[in-house]
Formats: C-alpha cells, sequence, structure tokens
C-alpha cells in the first residue's frame, strides 16, 4: 500500500511541475538575486541582473576591470567588491540550474561579454525587435530588461510574458 502511494504521489509530481519549471524538471527562472549587498549597490543604478545571465569570466571583468563595467568604474570598498565578486561567480551562467543560463554559455564560448544585450543568445532572442522600440522613452536601452521582461527581477523572461510598452 505505501509503496502505490508513493508512486501516485510521484506522479502527481510530475503532474504538477513547480513553478519555475518546464514540465520535464528543467528549472525555467534563472535564480532570484539573493545577496543584499549586490542588490543595494548594483541594484542602486539598474536591475541586480541574475549572475546566471553571464559566465564568471564576464562578471569578474565587470566588477575588477576599470573598464570593465559598462556604466563606468566602478566605485566601490574593496570589502563589497569582493563580496559581489565572489557572489556572481558563484552563481554565475555555468552554475546555474536554468535552461536559459546554459543556452547563454553555449552561445558565448569563450567569449567574455560585459553587456547580457551583447551575448549571442539574448541577440538572437531580440532580433525582430527594432532599435526605435529600445529607444522609447519607457524602454530607453537593450540594458533595461524590466521595461518588457514584467517578471524579470524574479529571473523569468518568457516569450509569453513581455509587454513592449508604446
Amino acid at each position: 500500500m505505501r509503496r502505490e502511494l508513493l508512486w501516485v504521489l510521484s506522479l502527481a509530481g510530475a503532474a504538477f511541475p513547480r513553478p519555475g519549471t518546464a514540465d520535464h524538471g528543467e528549472v525555467k527562472a534563472i535564480p532570484a538575486v539573493r545577496n543584499e549587498t549586490y542588490q543595494s549597490v548594483c541594484g542602486a543604478c539598474h536591475l541586480a541582473y541574475q549572475p546566471g545571465l553571464l559566465p564568471a569570466r564576464s562578471w569578474a571583468r565587470i566588477v575588477d576591470a576599470p573598464d570593465g563595467h559598462p556604466g563606468g568604474e566602478l566605485s566601490i570598498d574593496e570589502r563589497a567588491r569582493s563580496e559581489i565578486r565572489g557572489y556572481l561567480e558563484r552563481n554565475s551562467a555555468e552554475k546555474s540550474p536554468a535552461k536559459r543560463s546554459r543556452r547563454i554559455v553555449d552561445s558565448i564560448g569563450s567569449g567574455s561579454p560585459v553587456r547580457i544585450s551583447e551575448v549571442p543568445y539574448i541577440e538572437r532572442k531580440h532580433r525582430k525587435i527594432g532599435a526605435e522600440v529600445f529607444r522609447r522613452q519607457a524602454v530607453g536601452s537593450r540594458a533595461n530588461c524590466a521595461a518588457c521582461h514584467r517578471h524579470a527581477a524574479d529571473g523569468l523572461y518568457e516569450d509569453d510574458d513581455v509587454v513592449i510598452p508604446k
């Protein structure tokens, strides 16, 4: 009887996948940001992008190289820099359980982009969106993921959830 109950429960789990997962158990959502220092320092100027959107070598360039951060050199103390770098590298695209992160890594190869919008996989996903859309006041630039991806802060970038502002 117990074995049959476990079997039924396992089938129920397969029939009702966890939120943020695909039907076959793959994680759809890129894990959300879970570091207060990164959230407060980087999130003060822009969306605190999920570490799973870039490989560790890209995050290291962004955090450490004087010309690595697209918005200009980071002026943060060494303790915060070290914590942020460690967090980003430990949770980078190569280490993420998300299917989208694997696709990002595969598309980059040995490259080290510092702009998420320049990742080949991301570029392909946005290829049909005209440049004028990114110049709209409500969007601002390709870096403003949250303008169209309503749940970007939660790591959900599903096509069906996109609303492009007018």
